[in-house]
């Protein structure tokens, strides 16, 4: 047996499908906190226009990085190894990131 055979014999195959599985759903969760204080942050100063904006802009970023995230989830359920993700899935994850993060620092600049 050569080493990469050997090293990949006592491997769980299940278990990185579900690490990644995790990652996404954590990532998922610290975006969600992100547009929560967005949202605080936009209530709570009075809101200038560029906030509100930003706010509604981060929130459907949000919304398309959950649709982006449920749809790589369910891929990685659905097939016992999964392969890697369809590079959609990956562009559409750094574009909502990227503009949560620009939206988040309208907010702060506006704030």
């Amino acid at each position: 047996m050569s080493g990469a055979d050997a090293r990949g014999a006592g491997r769980d195959p299940g278990l990185q499908p579900e690490r990644t599985r995790l990652a996404w759903r954590r990532t998922t969760l610290a975006s969600t906190v992100v547009v929560a204080l967005a949202v605080r942050a936009v209530s709570a100063g009075g809101g200038s226009a560029a906030g509100i904006v930003a706010c509604a802009l981060c929130c459907a970023w949000w919304l398309g990085f959950l649709w982006v995230a449920h749809r790589r989830i369910r891929g990685l359920a659905a097939v016992s190894a999964p392969g890697a993700p369809a590079a959609s899935y990956a562009v559409g994850a750094v574009i909502c990131t990227v503009a949560m993060a620009v939206c988040g620092a309208v907010l702060v600049g506006a704030g």
